[in-house]
């Protein structure tokens, strides 16, 4: 599996962990280990400008996700799926600010944002009441065993 990470920024991050998590996710998700994604962290000010652009809605936002082969998740028993995914655009300022609302830490809110980006890209939505159960408790479902995987 590919996962390219790219930090623009000055924040510090982990972006092995990031890739990392992305690698947990895309498995959980039985998507094919050939498949491809990158995942780029920007200032605010890049973040702005992709927002307007791209969700025409002002100021910054925590991630952005640009899907490329539309993939997603093989039912139960079927075959992985492979190809492109597409891009996670997250914005670490944005996370630290949510995190310290939210009373935890810049890097639980950054995997909180990868895991929810890499969703979108497998087209999950949360757009309606059902959506935003099911993408939301699976959302929560994968960090908190990427978490227990972690600790093992």
């Amino acid at each position: 599996m590919t996962i390219e990470v790219n930090n623009e920024t000055s924040s510090d991050v982990d972006v092995k962990a990031l890739s990392d998590l992305s690698r947990f996710v895309l498995d959980r998700m039985r998507i094919h280990p050939e498949a491809e994604m990158a995942i780029l962290l920007v200032d605010t000010d890049t973040m702005e400008e992709l927002h307007v652009q791209w969700m025409d809605e002002p100021g910054p936002t925590d991630v952005l996700s640009f899907p490329m082969d539309e993939l997603r998740p093989p039912p139960e028993g079927g075959e992985p799926v492979s190809g492109l995914l597409g891009d996670v655009v997250l914005c670490p300022e944005v996370a630290a600010a949510q995190a310290r609302g939210s009373g935890h830490s810049t890097e639980d809110e950054l995997h909180l944002l990868t895991t929810h980006g890499i969703l979108h890209l497998l087209g999950y939505d949360h757009a309606e009441p059902e959506e935003e159960r099911e993408m939301f408790g699976l959302q929560n479902t994968l960090l908190a065993d990427w978490k227990s995987a972690r600790t093992a």
